[in-house]
């Protein structure tokens, strides 16, 4: 309950024990009730000052314990963070509840909303916005009957959702691919294959060596390996893992978490999910959406089609005249026919992208160049785990700006997928500085050797990198309004943005250096690569495209229609179908069945949101590189008209004021895909 004694309040994980938070966050919640009542008990007039204010101070310490172990909760679930999460859940949801439908409590912020909205400027009347929406959104204007089933649907949404989250890294690691035999692994390069054994390893030891299922629907080791049947066992292993009738069928819960949400839209008076949820965002409507989404599709089918076509064509060269492509095949004959094409593998370049350079002399050096950073690690603060990294971040005049901590490594505590996020947030009201995280899940290379990436993991550390600027550049006074605060279509643009470095030719020289020699990747093989990123790009598309389409179809659904948990993959199928969508070979990129982003996480009726803001990201990748990519005054304008500004100001003001374009223009993503 007290404040950390560490530099700028970051978290003292040396004293912190899993037995620590429930009780913490018992008694938190209990310093916010009484900071709430305190203003609902306040006899004076409402004012932005004595309500919206106020609210905003409170709360500091169930902010700071919370955002601390939904940290460890995602990142290192021990088994007793599990089975503190069972219980600090459905607390926090009811203490939402408790807070939200206080309607002595909104009476008093309506009050305000009501009176001094025309009056207050800036952030300040940004704030009341937010706070006064949040209320709204929540059901605080509902009749009372309305407002206690809304409640009793928030509790339930959040044990099923917390449900689903539990069980896809269980039911991965249950659907891991053991294998008895070397000779199978034949494709693999050493350290791939001592990877696998070394997972194995730390798995139990079923098997001398196993194949771990990423979060993915296609996994990246099907590009190499040349045993066919193990393709098929590891494909059907990812895709299945959570659509059966076992112990890790997620459909039940889909099922019950699509109809609470369904009614929950049409409490609040939508037609939809999707509805009730876009309305918060900058694309507004479902039409939109759509609309958004079809002009992709069409340039997407044509392109597909030939790029399925070619890859079975190249196989049957070697397979016979009757092959026929299968979605196992798919990345191994691709990558063999890139590797004709442009005469490299990705183990050709592997050696070139060491994590620690990437980091230092790519992620660092770029920031550096375009916004005046400069990071300095620093081994005096504790984390939570010891593969860990932590680095003051300073700006151009040598004042501190941020702290930044890192953790790459995969592990069995570990969900899987790549993202950020804050122990602390930027606020000036509260003399905070933030405190900003990045994780990720990399195979970490044996003792003494370096941890040596794919060009699709360096850009994943340039991407959440991104979101992390997004945090650490924050100027803003409130901490609701600061860092990544923003409508969920707009908050991935930063970190899209921030992979258009990875491949500037003065980044790229300076990170991408032989492990061994230290020499920078060869001219010829830097030309190879780079040219070859948008190689059968239809995919990568395609795949996002029809998770998109999935999660809209669910969330378009009234809860009258939602099907039942054994028609659930008749409708994926049905859905993607109405699309132009469906297709054995272009898979989504996560099926319903294990669809975190969606039935687990934040983004339901939101995963569209990626490729929406790749269009924002593209046209200001656009800007930059006309401009000066590594041009300080450009980068400079991009710090003080977007990545501080937080959720102070309008979006598309903000957009429109860096790039000049008076709407996103989507030719752009089309183009920068090579569609």
């Amino acid at each position: 309950m007290k404040p950390s004694p560490l530099p700028f309040n970051a978290p003292d994980f040396s004293k912190i024990k899993g037995e620590h938070y429930l009780p913490a966050i018992k008694a938190a919640i209990d310093e916010q009730r009484r900071e709430i009542k305190a203003i609902t008990d306040n006899r004076q007039k409402p004012t932005f000052a004595n309500t919206i204010l106020a609210y905003e101070r409170s709360g500091r310490t169930l902010e700071r314990v919370s955002n601390i172990f939904f940290c460890v909760a995602e990142a290192h679930k021990t088994p007793d963070i599990e089975q503190a999460e069972t219980l600090i859940i459905p607390l926090l949801t009811d203490f939402e509840n408790e807070v939200k439908f206080n309607q002595k409590f909104f009476q008093r912020i309506k009050y305000v909303y009501d009176n001094e909205r025309t009056r207050l400027k800036g952030e300040d009347a940004k704030l009341l916005e937010e706070v006064y929406k949040g209320f709204t959104h929540a059901g605080a204007l509902l009749p009372q009957a309305k407002m206690q089933r809304m409640q009793e649907i928030n509790n339930e949404l959040a044990k099923l959702q917390q449900e689903f989250g539990n069980m896809l890294p269980k039911a991965a690691g249950e659907a891991t691919v053991w294998v008895d035999d070397a000779k199978e692994l034949s494709g693999l390069g050493e350290a791939d294959i001592a990877q696998c054994k070394k997972d194995a390893e730390n798995r139990g030891s079923k098997a001398p060596y196993c194949i771990v299922i990423t979060n993915t629907t296609q996994q990246p080791i099907l590009a190499s390996l040349d045993n066919r049947s193990l393709r098929e066992r590891i494909y059907n292993a990812s895709i299945h893992r959570t659509d059966g009738t076992g112990a890790f069928s997620t459909f039940p819960i889909v099922e019950k978490i699509a109809r609470l949400r369904a009614e929950k839209a049409e409490l609040m008076g939508f037609k939809d999910y999707a509805s009730y949820s876009l309305d918060q965002t900058m694309a507004k409507n479902t039409a939109n959406v759509y609309t958004f989404l079809r002009q992709l599709i069409a340039a997407y089918q044509p392109k597909a089609e030939a790029e399925t076509k070619a890859i079975e064509q190249y196989a049957r060269q070697t397979q016979g005249a009757d092959f026929r492509l299968q979605p196992y095949d798919r990345f191994y004959y691709s990558a063999k026919m890139k590797k004709e094409q442009y005469s490299f593998s990705d183990d050709d370049v592997k050696p070139y992208f060491n994590l620690d350079s990437v980091l230092v002399n790519g992620i660092f050096y770029a920031a550096h160049r375009a916004y005046g950073l400069n990071f300095h690690e620093r081994k005096d603060l504790p984390t939570y785990h010891s593969d860990m990294k932590v680095f003051d971040v300073l700006d151009a005049n040598g004042k501190q700006v941020a702290l930044f901590y890192c953790d790459y490594f995969r592990r069995p505590t570990k969900r899987g997928g790549a993202w950020m996020s804050a122990f602390l947030k930027q606020s000036r009201d509260r003399s905070q500085l933030p405190v900003i995280y990045n994780v990720c899940n990399y195979a970490k290379a044996p003792e003494g050797q370096p941890t040596l990436l794919t060009w699709d993991e360096t850009t994943t550390m340039f991407h959440e990198f991104g979101h992390g600027l997004h945090g650490m550049l924050s100027d803003c006074n409130y901490n609701t309004l600061s860092g990544t605060a923003v409508a969920r279509d707009f908050v991935e643009m930063p970190s899209q943005f921030n992979e258009s470095f990875a491949s500037i030719p003065e980044v790229f020289n300076n990170y991408a250096r032989h492990y061994k020699t230290g020499e920078a990747m060869p001219e010829d093989l830097k030309s190879k690569m780079l040219g070859s990123l948008n190689f059968q790009s239809a995919y990568a598309l395609g795949e996002n495209l029809a998770a998109t389409c999935l999660d809209m179809a669910w969330h378009c659904l009234s809860s009258s229609q939602i099907p039942t948990a054994d028609k659930a993959k008749d409708f994926e199928t049905s859905a993607l179908r109405e699309v132009g969508l469906l297709s054995t070979q272009i898979p989504p990129r996560y099926s319903t069945s294990y669809f975190n982003h969606v039935w687990g996480g934040g983004y339901a009726a939101g995963y569209y949101s990626y490729l929406w803001s790749e269009v924002l990201a593209v046209n200001i990748a656009d800007y930059f590189a006309a401009h000066g990519a590594l041009n300080r005054s450009v980068g400079d304008a991009f710090r003080a008209k977007v990545l501080s500004r937080g959720n102070t100001l309008d979006l598309m003001s903000a957009f429109s004021s860096f790039t000049g374009l008076q709407a996103p223009d989507a030719k752009g993503l089309l183009k920068a895909r090579g569609l």
